[in-house]
């Protein structure tokens, strides 16, 4: 007995027949990209203060004037006193940004830090 061979016309008909089947099984997934690795939050040198304006630790102490780049209880250090008010968030990017507020007689300042760092400083 002779095997039959499909002609050219034959396969192309049962590969389009294949391809525009109505099963009801899903196709076969592609393997899933692995996951991202999950964030472990912004790195940051030091202590840092908590939402109740008290630090997590020691401050190193080195800064001596209030100026852009101190870290967050160094401020605490040389105001001599607790804030009057702390905002502890983190940004879209990924970093901690901490806001710290002093009532003081002359008026308010609001000191802004970024990953245990001062940025800038409003007093409206």
């Amino acid at each position: 007995m002779r095997a039959r061979v499909p002609s050219s016309v034959a396969l192309v008909a049962m590969v389009l027949s294949a391809c525009n089947s109505t099963r009801s099984t899903p196709p076969v997934a592609a393997p899933a990209a692995p996951a991202p690795v999950a964030s472990l939050g912004p790195q940051i040198d030091g202590p840092v203060l908590g939402p109740d304006g008290r630090c997590t630790g020691t401050p190193a102490g080195t800064a001596t004037a209030i100026e852009p780049g101190i870290a967050e209880c160094d401020l605490v250090r040389l105001k001599g006193k607790p804030a009057t008010d702390v905002l502890v968030g983190e940004s879209g990017k990924g970093q901690r940004e901490v806001q710290v507020l002093y009532s003081e007689p002359g008026g308010r300042e609001l000191y802004f830090f970024v990953n245990n760092r001062l940025d800038r400083v409003v007093k409206p």
